[in-house]
């Protein structure tokens, strides 16, 4: 007989149970899953159709680059020079690896030119991708004169990297001019300023960076609606997991079994060759924790628990593709409840609607946190109030603006945000916490996944 992947994962599991190796905590094959939760997924009506495509097109980018370019000109700017890996990625479309490394653009505001300042262990992805020009230095830290690629085995005197790029800029004829930047500097940056280009006169537009991310695209949201369809899909898997084998389970496992349902997924529909710039930022992560470990918005234990009846239970995922996409958590209830879990429940429910009821365009951060606060402490359960109801979501994860009652920005249609109204209760050992996206809209908010926020999905009986 022909030994298959799944009939060998089935016999090793199987025997190893067999041997107690394995004791009450078996593993689950994902083909042996049934699919009965996916028949319960809902999309809201108004969200974008989900992209066929895996990754935002260079055309994308530089269209960026040149609405970057009008607002510099506007504020009497001649070069920027892009420093924030997060302002790099967006703007250029060039995916990197962030490390101690320095890595860098100059985008030159009256000319159609990118040159770039990298370690020479990027130099592949930056020639295959846009470029004018580029500098690289060995690595980090780097011996002047030092490059072993090219033969040159050198001691030299140790580099410093920020004055080089500094000469680099300076060299391209930007050390009399303007230069838009986002970051601000540090008195020590500035001293090495002084030194290389002192004539260079400086703007922080991090703000100006930061409100083009704030804001999403059209393709933007598509790729981040096919990213919550994929994230979704790993719900009603995980589900099914846990109602087919129930206190059978401990969380951990769950959570290592959705992430590989979730990552075949994916990557069955990603064009791929293995070479730079396909198959970039995609990323998927799980966790799931049961018991009093939901009892804390930020728990610091490793979840590695059985799932009980009477618990309370998280599952969570997030999944991104071409950097695009945000968290998914659902709180359940394994039955029994009580009375005050359900009303806990209740109040997380109903704060989650009030959050896509007052997600319109033209109102503020600040009133959506308000309704949500309100609500709570209308029904007594301020004492489990832990953290403001939501935050800016995007390719960094939190993102400003916030949902909180200090934050009076004005709401814009495109923005996304996570809806986290949790309430924890350490004292009795449980937590209901969702998130989702909440898409800033003309009429309301939509949440961007298709996971229910009903009862019938969220209270298990096992």
């Amino acid at each position: 007989m022909k030994t298959t992947r799944r009939n060998f994962l089935k016999t090793t599991i199987a025997g190893a149970a067999g041997a107690g190796l394995l004791g009450s905590t078996n593993m689950v094959v994902a083909g042996e899953v049934t699919g009965r939760s996916a028949a319960l997924l809902k999309k809201d009506t108004g969200l974008p159709e989900p992209a066929a495509f895996d990754r935002l097109p260079l055309s994308w980018y530089k269209n960026r680059i040149a609405l970057l370019k009008k607002k510099m000109k506007e504020m009497e700017v001649g070069a920027i020079w892009l420093r924030d890996p997060l302002n790099i990625v967006y703007f250029t479309g060039l995916f990197f690896t962030t490390t101690e490394r320095p890595f860098s653009v100059l985008v030159p505001v009256e000319e159609d030119a990118l040159f770039w300042f990298h370690p020479g262990l990027d130099r592949d992805l930056v020639n295959s991708w846009w470029k004018s020009d580029a500098e690289y230095y060995f690595d980090f830290l780097h011996a002047d004169g030092g490059y072993p690629n090219k033969g040159h085995v050198i001691q030299g005197p140790t580099l410093d990297l920020f004055e080089w790029q500094l000469k680099g800029i300076k060299k391209r004829g930007f050390g009399e001019k303007v230069i838009g930047v986002d970051n601000e500097w540090t008195p020590s940056a500035m001293g090495k300023i002084q030194e290389v280009i002192p004539g260079a006169r400086w703007k922080t537009i991090d703000d100006v960076c930061t409100d083009f991310r704030i804001v999403k695209t059209p393709e933007e949201l598509q790729l981040w609606q096919r990213a919550y369809d994929y994230a979704s899909q790993a719900h009603a898997f995980a589900r099914d997991i846990v109602l087919q084998h129930g206190t059978d389970l401990v969380d951990f496992h769950v959570a290592e079994q959705m992430q590989s349902y979730a990552i075949d997924q994916v990557m069955k529909d990603i064009k791929r060759d293995g070479r730079p710039h396909s198959a970039v930022g995609i990323q998927v992560w799980t966790e799931v924790r049961s018991g009093v470990g939901c009892a804390y918005p930020h728990p610091n234990q490793f979840h590695y628990n059985k799932i009980k009846k009477g618990d309370s239970l998280q599952i969570a995922c997030g999944v991104a593709i071409g950097g695009f996409g945000g968290e998914l958590y659902r709180y359940f209830q394994v039955l029994p409840s009580d009375e005050w879990r359900d009303k806990c429940w209740q109040v997380v429910t109903d704060t989650v609607q009030i959050m896509a009821e007052e997600g319109v365009a033209g109102r503020t951060c600040s009133n959506i946190a308000y309704k949500v606060h309100r609500h709570q402490v209308k029904n007594g359960v301020e004492h489990l109030v832990y953290h403001r109801p939501g935050h800016g979501q995007g390719m960094e994860g939190h993102q400003p603006p916030w949902l909180a009652l200090g934050d009076y920005t004005m709401l814009r249609e495109g923005m996304t945000f996570s809806v986290e109204p949790g309430l924890y209760d350490a004292e009795k050992g449980f937590g209901y916490n969702p998130s989702d996206t909440l898409l800033i809209c003309p009429d309301r908010g939509r949440l961007m996944s298709s996971v229910p926020v009903t009862k019938e999905w969220m209270y298990l009986k096992l």
